[in-house]
């Protein structure tokens, strides 16, 4: 992760998901707020620059080119920075598993912050043992690559109602998560900061009547 990634991190974690949220809605007029995910290790908050997986339902014909999730991850991440978020799409099928602990395995070796995936995802144990933060929709048991498969890496993707396109920040904790263009990080993060104040201030003038 590179000094200024770090920065930028320690500031987001400072004042959490809902004055970021905010300080995107006064910037920006798009939808850029995510639901609250599961985690196996919800103590992790999320930060980094993303990289996109695309998932699609499952085809059975050469026109699907489903090179594997190998082959799609590891053009999702190649030139990557240390940091990076790996986000995965639902492919229309948020219900089922996307990928587990030895897929996503590949995280810990590539430096990568963490995984955001709006599918469920399998082996939490294993995920939470990793190192690296995780967050979905929940734990599954059964494999689903009868229903999604990898198809695409780093193009704009869609998650719970937000487009993701390669390169946006991702900050996710047990709150929520926002999606913030990378030209609009620095603003978005002072703003945030300055909510935080300010609301520190009304509850200082509260508390003393």
């Amino acid at each position: 992760m590179s000094e200024q990634t770090h920065t930028w991190r320690e500031r987001a974690l400072a004042v959490g998901c809902a004055p970021l949220v905010d300080a995107m809605m006064r910037h920006h007029e798009h939808k850029a707020d995510l639901p609250a995910l599961h985690s196996p290790a919800p103590e992790r908050a999320l930060f980094g620059p993303a990289v996109t997986m695309q998932f699609l339902p499952t085809r059975d014909d050469p026109a699907a080119q489903d090179r594997g999730f190998g082959d799609v991850y590891d053009e999702a991440v190649r030139g990557a920075e240390p940091g990076a978020v790996l986000v995965i799409n639902s492919g229309g099928y948020p219900e089922s598993s996307h990928a587990g602990g030895v897929k996503l395995s590949r995280a810990s070796r590539d430096g990568l912050a963490g995984v955001l995936a709006d599918g469920r995802l399998r082996d939490f144990a294993e995920l939470a043992d990793a190192g690296f933060a995780t967050w979905c929709r929940g734990e599954a048991v059964r494999w689903g690559g009868d229903h999604v498969m990898p198809y695409a890496a780093n193009v704009a993707i869609e998650v719970a109602g937000v487009t993701i396109a390669p390169g946006d920040y991702v900050y996710v904790d047990s709150a929520g998560g926002v999606v913030i263009p990378a030209a609009s990080l620095e603003t978005v993060l002072a703003e945030a900061e300055t909510i935080v104040s300010d609301d520190e201030g009304f509850r200082a003038g509260i508390s003393s009547g």
